[in-house]
């Protein structure tokens, strides 16, 4: 089988700037699997790439949504075969960096492929629940009482897209999912990376403080914009603004939280975000581990890296 070389951890463990290494070393290219940087105008709060790091090695599936669309797993795999094909045809490896585990998962085990989002339908919901309080719920609860149990009523963005495969297919989510894609044919290296958890964490905090100091707030004030300008009505929704960073300063400034508090509240997410990565990926079979804890030198990091892709 063609190969294809995974490289991923939790957010903010070190993986850009060694896979930037990895994909000169065999000149190659890089395929993004972070569900957020697909979406244009998101560049400080999701860590994409910087322009000289993508003029340097060539990116795919980075700012190809706007941020008032919806991405989903099934189209990430739609759009990426191509690539990955494209790729090997010229006879390079493609190199798939980041921490998105559904996307991992669609790639190497095969995912649920339900209907494409309807936002005519989301909306007419969403309006139910404005005016009801705790309708969708009780509302999956008759359709789906499997998937209901699995998901609190205040998640009302999976409440929503668990409606829409009841109303929008012949099967409820949870008959859905029994039913997977596919994996691609491929042979995927899956390289792993690390951290002391107390290390990864200061390291989140650190570059919370410096996308801050990028102008994160000014960015969100103007994905807001652009999503208002779209007439789309309830944009805490869209999957762009359940990204950490996005959805709490969007609480500052709709008057909701102080800056420090939606700073600290972005911190403690994107810890937690990290827990669940590792999680996630726990669940992957195959990963070769590596522990970078005190390595913070990316060409040491990449060292590391490349030892595991010569194995």
């Amino acid at each position: 089988m063609k190969k294809i070389i995974i490289l991923l951890g939790p957010t903010g463990v070190g993986k850009t700037s060694a896979s930037i290494l990895l994909a000169k070393k065999l000149s190659s290219e890089i395929i993004s699997s972070d569900s957020m940087q697909i979406y244009r105008h998101m560049d400080i709060g999701t860590a994409k790439p910087s322009t000289e790091e993508r003029q340097t090695v060539k990116h795919h599936m980075i700012d190809i949504a706007e941020p008032w669309e919806s991405f989903s797993a099934g189209e990430y795999i739609k759009n990426v075969r191509p690539i990955i094909e494209g790729l090997h045809q010229i006879d390079k490896i493609p190199i798939i960096v980041g921490g998105t585990g559904l996307y991992i998962k669609a790639m190497t085990r095969g995912i649920f492929n339900g209907p494409s989002a309807d936002w005519e339908l989301r909306n007419e919901l969403l309006a139910k629940e404005t005016n009801e309080k705790g309708f969708l719920f009780e509302y999956l609860k008759s359709l789906d009482p499997l998937t209901a149990s699995k998901t609190g009523p205040a998640d009302i963005r999976r409440i929503v897209r668990a409606l829409e495969v009841c109303l929008k297919s012949d099967s409820t989510m949870s008959e859905s999912q029994k039913s997977l894609t596919n994996p691609l044919p491929y042979e995927f290296v899956k390289i792993g990376i690390t951290r002391d958890r107390q290390e990864l964490y200061g390291m989140i905090e650190k570059r919370v403080d410096r996308m801050m100091d990028e102008g994160l707030v000014e960015e969100v004030r103007e994905v807001l914009d652009l999503i208002n300008s779209s007439l789309i009505t309830h944009h805490s929704s869209l999957s762009a603004m359940q990204a950490i960073g996005y959805k709490e300063i969007a609480m500052h400034l709709s008057g909701e939280l102080t800056l420090k508090e939606a700073v600290d509240l972005v911190k403690k997410r994107s810890r937690n975000y990290a827990k669940r990565q590792f999680t996630w990926f726990r669940k992957e079979e195959g990963i070769q581990w590596i522990d970078l804890t005190g390595i913070h030198d990316p060409h040491k990091i990449f060292q590391k890296v490349i030892q595991f892709i010569k194995a």
